[in-house]
């Protein structure tokens, strides 16, 4: 169960120490790359019967967008933990540089 106000590092912690009761704690980079890839492709899936043109073969299942977008966060953490990457600092930089990048750029309300 989420803890609210849980930081990515303690995510990042909770997976490591989960992962790390098996032989092989990570998969191999490109195999995580490969499953984070199916996974954006499930959430593209979503989108486009939601709001393409594409629509919803009857026989297909019911896929929920936030567990979709969960497993894309998953194995992102994964892919960060098997290459020793702290996410928090990272993304606080990735939003820095949007915040200065993109200042003007959009309008405001």
């Amino acid at each position: 169960m989420a803890t609210p106000n849980k930081s990515l590092l303690e995510y990042q912690k909770q997976i490591d120490t989960m992962l790390q009761a098996y032989e092989k704690p990570y998969w191999h980079p490109l195999s995580q790359l490969a499953r984070m890839i199916e996974e954006v492709g499930e959430v593209s899936r979503i989108l486009n019967h939601k709001y393409g043109d594409k629509p919803k073969k009857l026989s297909e299942e019911h896929q929920d967008l936030a567990d979709e977008l969960a497993d894309i966060l998953y194995t992102t953490i994964c892919l960060a933990n098997s290459q020793n990457i702290k996410l928090d600092p990272a993304l606080e930089k990735a939003i820095a540089k949007l915040e200065t990048r993109d200042k003007g750029r959009f309008k405001k309300k």
